[in-house]
């Protein structure tokens, strides 16, 4: 006799869509209709709202009266103040982390860097920006601040969104953009490895500085995916 899988908790419904936005398969303005998404999850209408108030207070997502949910599209403005928050609290995050490493947590920096790159030769763009995501987000985990912590994961996320709206849509550019990422944090890894706090503060500012650079602030709005193919169980 088969065995009825358990429902998905509310944290697990969460996951998957952030990590569906990182993974750049939920593009922003898609509209997230309760219904689809309850009978893709496998669970009643009312679980799915809390997911998306949650989502909603960390601004990747949209919640609006009358008209619904909806995977947040940043302004020009939200997108630099992103890119500025960031430059604020990663070279702590850093120098926190250089404090608290050893040898495991270096290597496990390395890896990130080298799926990155298999990534981008594989020509697997999206995968390469989470990658890219996940190596900053491994230095604030280990750094051990859990309040920047917590913030720098709403604006890897918020990123997320700003790359899918502001990058380049040629494609040789958005590869080239992601191989100047991997030798930038290449370099970083080189001044964290040292113990050179203030000159991976300045690696890092320098890395989101060209990030942030390369933004074009006029894309073309993507297809929404079928959220029961994307979610379904």
């Amino acid at each position: 006799m088969s065995v009825s899988p358990l429902p998905l908790t509310d944290n697990e419904m969460y996951e998957r869509m952030v990590s569906a936005i990182l993974d750049h398969r939920l593009p922003p303005g898609t509209k997230l209709v309760e219904d689809k998404l309850a009978t893709a999850f496998g669970v009643s209408r009312t679980r799915i709202r809390p997911v998306l108030v949650r989502l909603a207070n960390e601004q990747v997502v949209t919640l609006t009266p009358n008209r619904g949910a909806a995977i947040a599209q940043p302004s020009e403005q939200e997108a630099r103040e992103v890119f500025e928050a960031r430059r604020l609290i990663e070279p702590t995050l850093v120098a926190l982390f250089i404090a608290k490493a050893d040898a495991a947590d270096m290597a496990h920096l390395a890896s990130s860097i080298e799926a990155e790159e298999a990534a981008r030769l594989a020509g697997d763009m999206r995968r390469a920006i989470r990658l890219s995501g996940d190596f900053h987000l491994q230095i604030a985990e280990r750094a051990g601040h859990q309040t920047l912590g917590r913030i720098l994961r709403e604006l890897t996320s918020r990123t997320s969104l700003i790359l899918m709206t502001y990058s380049s849509a040629h494609a040789g550019e958005r590869e080239e953009a992601t191989a100047c990422g991997c030798r930038e944090h290449r370099t970083l890894l080189d001044a964290i490895r040292l113990r050179d706090a203030a000159e991976a503060g300045n690696r890092m500012r320098e890395h989101l500085n060209r990030l942030e650079s390369q933004l074009q602030f006029s894309a073309a709005a993507e297809a929404a995916p079928d959220l029961a193919v994307l979610f379904g169980t």
